[in-house]
């Protein structure tokens, strides 16, 4: 009895020393993140100095250049580079478009193209058919939409606390739409942009192409004027006159940008990452740059506090997330043609926000792991969320070779998010420094927890 006893009492100190050494360790992280980081003049070399990052564009390949020479200049024992090919889309000259009602009345309204999209071939006008739902739109006759250009017009659930839960409601209309659109002989598609506020920005993204469906020209238009074309619509039957210049071209040569520190498992890998590619509007501050920040500055204090890390730790700066995932997908297929050892991975793909915590992807062993060695996290850095979740776009690909690790995606206060995502706003003087430089903290604090208590 006395040796169980004495058993409970040296495994219980020993949970209080980890935990103890923990605490320190991490306070020092937040220190360097708050009194000496570098993310927020990262961020804005990469959105001022380069801008928006669309794959196939001259800025994209300038931000592989700038994100390898930042790496390399912090001295991580290994930077290269992943080749991968990516599509090579172009938005063209700008959008316009116009509502007008049967006196001929008309209003400019404000319009992006949805990634991808074909252009209009010059100015097209169309009746305009107006339905709510995408499922109000499959439930009609092909007779009613054909020829006319549809308008979906769901909007974002107010009531929803989390902001993607409304993102994930209402996307279906960009995702599916065009297809269901098309294939019921649309000559085109407009839907009501997916975010948050009632404003002027329209809201680009990408969407699914069904093989032998004719592409037909898609577009957001902003809430604001989505509201208004409502509003008109229950007074007159409505034309649109829009016009796009948008193309394809041929794919492309883009990278994956790669540092790490080597551990003492060498064969054992952590991942972290964000994606270096943006939509062509705004300067891709939230989406993702300030992931992008998050993920070199958390590698950058690891290694100026003189970690030596268990497993090697690996930061990525991924290309290609928002029209197609080709970097994600390709990183997954190489590591394991590499027959690496992939034991987790985290991502920062959700905006420069506030960080609240880590939504974790794995088993119930692995969440609970987590959980008990993040209550250092809750007790002294207002990190409270910790739950089973997805982790992100880019890492998820790895789940496929490797579907026994454990991934985690930073979670953020999303009050914010959908008011800049895919649009013009998102812009460098949309973050908040101090926001920021927490959520670098948060990253670096995980990967250390990671490669402390995983065996």
């Amino acid at each position: 009895m006395k040796n169980i006893l004495l058993t409970i009492v040296l495994a219980l100190f020993s949970a209080s020393m980890f935990a103890q050494s923990d605490s320190a360790f991490i306070r020092k992280v937040y220190d360097e993140a708050l009194e000496n980081g570098e993310s927020y003049e990262n961020l804005r070399y990469l959105c001022k100095n380069i801008g928006n990052r669309i794959t196939g564009s001259a800025e994209a390949e300038m931000a592989v250049y700038w994100g390898k020479q930042l790496l390399e200049s912090y001295g991580f024992d290994k930077v290269f580079l992943q080749e991968i090919n990516v599509p090579h889309w172009e938005r063209g000259t700008k959008e316009a478009a116009w509502l007008v009602d049967e006196q001929g009345k008309f209003l400019k309204i404000n319009i992006l193209a949805l990634g991808g999209s074909v252009g209009t071939s010059g100015l097209l006008e169309k009746n305009l058919l107006i339905v709510k739902t995408l499922g109000d739109l499959k439930k009609l006759d092909k007779a009613d939409v054909l020829g006319k250009i549809v308008y979906l017009g769901e909007a974002f659930d107010a009531k929803n606390i989390r902001t993607f839960d409304s993102y994930g409601q209402c996307g279906a209309q960009r995702w599916e739409g065009p297809s269901v659109a098309a294939n019921m002989g649309a000559s085109g598609l407009v839907i009501r942009s997916l975010g948050s506020e009632i404003d002027d920005y329209p809201h680009t993204g990408s969407f699914g192409r069904e093989d032998g469906v004719q592409p037909i020209p898609c577009a957001a238009i902003s809430t604001a004027d989505s509201d208004k074309l409502e509003d008109w619509a229950k007074r007159s039957k409505l034309k649109i006159r829009m016009e796009m210049d948008c193309r394809w071209y041929d794919d492309a040569i883009s990278y994956n940008v790669i540092g790490e520190m080597t551990g003492k498992k060498s064969d054992e890998i952590i991942s972290w990452g964000g994606h270096l590619d943006s939509w062509d509007v705004g300067e891709g501050a939230h989406d993702d740059g300030a992931g992008i920040a998050h993920s070199i500055e958390a590698l950058r204090i690891l290694k100026v506090l003189g970690y030596r890390p268990n497993h090697t730790l690996r930061c990525v700066l991924f290309m290609n997330e928002e029209n197609g995932n080709f970097g994600g997908k390709g990183y997954a297929e190489q590591a394991f043609k590499d027959g690496e050892k992939h034991i987790a991975a985290l991502e920062s793909d959700r905006g420069g926000f506030l960080p609240l915590g880590f939504d974790i992807e794995g088993n119930e062993n692995q969440i609970s792991l987590v959980q008990d060695n993040s209550k250092v996290l809750q007790k002294h850095f207002q990190l409270y969320t910790f739950k089973a979740g997805y982790s992100g776009v880019d890492i998820h690909p790895l789940k496929e070779y490797y579907p026994d690790m454990v991934q985690l995606g930073l979670a953020i206060n999303s009050q914010l998010y959908f008011n800049y995502h895919h649009t013009e706003a998102d812009v460098f003087e949309a973050v908040n420094q101090r926001e920021l430089e927490l959520g670098c903290a948060a990253m670096a604090a995980m990967v250390y927890l990671l490669d402390q208590h995983l065996n």
